[in-house]
């Protein structure tokens, strides 16, 4: 299950998890963040018992993203232990996250 992040359960859902969390920043205008969400959540299932995926939509949490120096759509975003550990944006494929994924598992 994807869990929707804000800027009121970060801490709570990411900062403290101790296994790897997948944060996908996303906007409800912005084509490729929509195209990538169900391709998001088949790698969901595939690591749910290693990661946990959340979605946070940046339109909402301005502020929050400006913190996480989020600044371009869309964005994702790997921590472990609270931590932020890998990321990235602009050119995002399927392949690269699920790439990112292994690394850190």
């Amino acid at each position: 299950m994807v869990i929707e992040v804000n800027k009121d359960n970060f801490d709570e859902v990411v900062k403290k998890e101790e296994k790897l969390v997948l944060i996908d920043f996303w906007g409800p205008k912005c084509e490729q963040c929509l195209a990538l969400m169900p391709e998001v959540e088949k790698l969901e299932q595939k690591y749910a018992d290693k990661v946990k995926f959340c979605k946070l939509d940046a339109s909402q949490n301005r502020r929050l993203c400006i913190s996480l120096k989020v600044l371009g759509l869309p964005t994702f975003q790997l921590y472990k232990n609270g931590e932020k550990v890998d990321e990235i944006s602009k050119d995002v494929t399927i392949e690269k996250i699920e790439e990112m994924i292994k690394r850190h598992i």
